[in-house]
């Protein structure tokens, strides 16, 4: 049996734990879109950076510690892993609707195919997997 093998590309850089690295965390994934073709799906991509980068400054990146973003393309599907050394789980849960944050992981959830946690000495990875290929969603 013959099989045609599509190896994975792979980025990632570290941030620091500032408000400001989201917008850097948001252009390092942009380019990184752009310099891979994928175009389909790239705002919700880019969103769901925003969201777990900000979840992980929120609540998962000690001070003096970095988070690390990683961007994996293959199979026609891009994931987005945000890394801290912070304890704790991510949780979605109930907002109240005038609550002003707290909704990230709703978003993040309802945009990917799958979502998760995995384990992480210290701490944890948060990731995300959307079709950029194949999908309904593909549709222009």
């Amino acid at each position: 049996m013959n099989v045609e093998i599509h190896p994975a590309m792979l980025r990632e850089r570290y941030f620091p734990r500032s408000r400001q690295s989201i917008g850097s965390t948001r252009e390092f994934a942009a380019v990184t879109l752009d310099a891979w073709g994928v175009t389909r799906r790239r705002d919700d991509l880019l969103l769901c950076v925003s969201e777990l980068a900000t979840n992980a400054l929120l609540h998962g990146v000690p001070p003096g510690r970095y988070y690390r973003l990683r961007l994996l393309l293959f199979d026609g599907m891009v994931r987005v892993e945000v890394a801290d050394s912070g304890g704790g789980l991510p949780q979605v849960k109930d907002r109240d609707p005038g609550a002003e944050g707290g909704r990230g992981l709703l978003l993040v959830a309802a945009l990917a195919e799958r979502w998760g946690v995995g384990p992480r000495r210290p701490g944890k990875v948060v990731w995300c997997e959307l079709a950029v290929t194949g999908h309904p969603r593909d549709t222009p």
